[in-house]
């Protein structure tokens, strides 16, 4: 008798473990839609070669101190025949510089930066120039430089950040570069003082950025830290609460909590039972 009512007390325990078990799976595909920072391994604080030669999109010599002139930076790398992640970023930042409330050009330059060491300067040139025309106000054209040059320079910044990138033959039998989407912080000095991963940023975080790059302040990846308790909002650009995710931790964690105590009573009705018989 008393181990037919052991087998009714204990079968039930069974089903919130399965609970339990789903609920865990649910919580963790609601954090998988975190960007990862793919092919990127940060150098917070880490120093870019600031006299390694390139080729400006007017066809002139220059190094990363030319251009910074003792001013804060953003850096990008991208490719100007790139079909995937460097046309949308590009995009993104060029609608985003115009509403950054620092004055380009004093205040701060942007340099981008082809990994490519097939592409000249007229492939710097056009991509400049399409981005330029697509801003919502003019912006200043010397605020915003486009760079080529051989791949053992290239190599050297992207190094020294951190950008990790690959050849491959792409489906159409194309070659393509495999590679993530970031925007570096530099000091004047060219220290590297934040990431900002991702295609899509919002303006504040871009002056934030410069503010604190002015003044050498090195800081953690944005991505990191807010996207697991915000989400990014792509037609109101800004961040937005993730409910859902607190809600799956939240009702895990309810769950977690009753199976726990389903255990611990059944093992007390077992004791009682043991005793009493």
């Amino acid at each position: 008798m008393s181990a037919g009512i052991r087998r009714k007390k204990t079968y039930p325990i069974a089903l919130p473990f399965y609970w339990f078990a789903c609920m865990l799976l649910c919580a963790a595909a609601s954090c998988a839609d975190t960007p990862p920072t793919l092919g990127m391994e940060e150098h917070p604080a880490g120093q870019l070669p600031m006299d390694v030669p390139f080729i400006d999109d007017e066809g002139h010599r220059t190094t990363f101190a030319q251009i910074m002139q003792g001013k804060p930076a953003i850096l990008t790398l991208n490719y100007y025949g790139c079909p995937g992640l460097c046309t949308p970023q590009l995009n993104d930042l060029a609608q985003n510089l115009p509403m950054v409330k620092l004055a380009e050009g004093n205040e701060y330059k942007i340099i981008t930066l082809s990994f490519n060491p097939d592409e000249g300067p007229a492939d710097a040139a056009k991509k400049k120039a399409n981005l330029l025309a697509s801003m919502p106000r003019p912006f200043d054209p010397a605020a915003w430089t486009f760079l080529t040059g051989s791949d053992a320079n290239i190599r050297r910044v992207t190094d020294a950040v951190g950008f990790q990138y690959e050849k491959q033959v792409g489906p159409n039998g194309m070659e393509e570069y495999v590679h993530p989407a970031v925007l570096v912080a530099l000091s004047p000095e060219g220290k590297i003082t934040r990431y900002l991963n991702g295609i899509q940023q919002l303006p504040f975080d871009i002056q934030m950025a410069l503010m604190e790059a002015s003044e050498g302040k090195v800081r953690p990846t944005i991505a990191k830290g807010l996207l697991f308790c915000f989400a990014f909002d792509p037609k109101n650009k800004t961040y937005v609460f993730a409910a859902e995710k607190f809600g799956a931790i939240a009702l895990t964690l309810i769950l977690a909590g009753f199976f726990l105590y389903l255990v611990l009573s059944g093992r007390k009705t077992r004791s009682m039972e043991d005793k009493n018989a």
